[in-house]
């Protein structure tokens, strides 16, 4: 993958337009900011966030209905294992 600086894109933009993927990284931090993808792949991105929150709401949702039959302090003992338990139980 192709990295460039946020200094580069600052002075010569045009450079974005040969790349589908820009790895986006700040050197003085030596730290990835971003990155930079084609307005072409839109729909795929859009896809996989629609994706990821309809499995973030499916988890949620998994661990309510539990949480209406557990035992209030055996859940603070066990520090999460009941969720951990239902979400891979549960996984697609």
């Amino acid at each position: 993958m192709q990295q460039i600086s946020i200094t580069e894109i600052q002075r010569n933009l045009h450079k974005l337009d040969s790349f589908d993927i820009v790895e986006v990284i700040d050197k003085k931090r030596d730290k990835v900011k971003g990155y930079f993808v084609d307005s072409k792949y839109l729909s795929f991105i859009n896809e996989l966030l629609a994706e990821n929150k309809r499995n973030i709401e499916k988890k949620e949702h998994l661990a309510g209905s539990l949480h209406a039959y557990a035992n209030p302090e055996l859940l603070e003992k066990e520090k999460g294992a009941w969720k951990e338990h239902l979400e891979e139980k549960h996984a697609l």
